[in-house]
């Protein structure tokens, strides 16, 4: 049995890409400033990017990535997607902290590694909660 992605999915999943990269840059670069210049540790630093990554991506996706769902407030899909967000977070920091600390690889190269992973945990939970024109 195949299973196949519809060319819808593959084109919000592009969006969802373009969308990605937009708050990786924002996390990253955010990363790197509270590490290298500022001197904040690894795994609180890697909050606070990821942190302010969320809310640059809850507002870049849900105008060009995801329909609004009628059922839903403003207020409760913010809720959802905070939600969704922490357990992001969560998987983002348990990551960090098992490449960094455990395995020795350099937070740099991890934060990539990390959020390639945290990234389908994220497409597929928001597009199951938070999307209009899927459910």
């Amino acid at each position: 049995m195949r299973a196949a992605l519809s060319k819808d999915t593959v084109k919000q999943f592009s969006k969802f890409a373009v969308v990605g990269i937009t708050s990786l840059a924002v996390d990253y670069i955010l990363l790197l400033v509270l590490v290298e210049l500022l001197h904040v540790d690894f795994l609180i630093a890697t909050s606070a990017s990821f942190l302010a990554s969320v809310v640059v991506n809850y507002f870049l996706s849900m105008r060009y990535v995801f329909s609004r769902r009628d059922d839903l407030s403003r207020k409760r899909e913010f809720t959802i997607f905070a939600v969704l967000s922490a357990v992001g977070l969560g998987l983002n920091d348990l990551f960090m902290f098992v490449g960094v600390a455990v395995l020795s690889i350099g937070y740099q190269v991890m934060k990539l590694i990390s959020t390639f992973m945290v990234t389908w945990y994220n497409f597929f939970s928001r597009r199951r909660f938070l999307d209009g024109g899927h459910a």
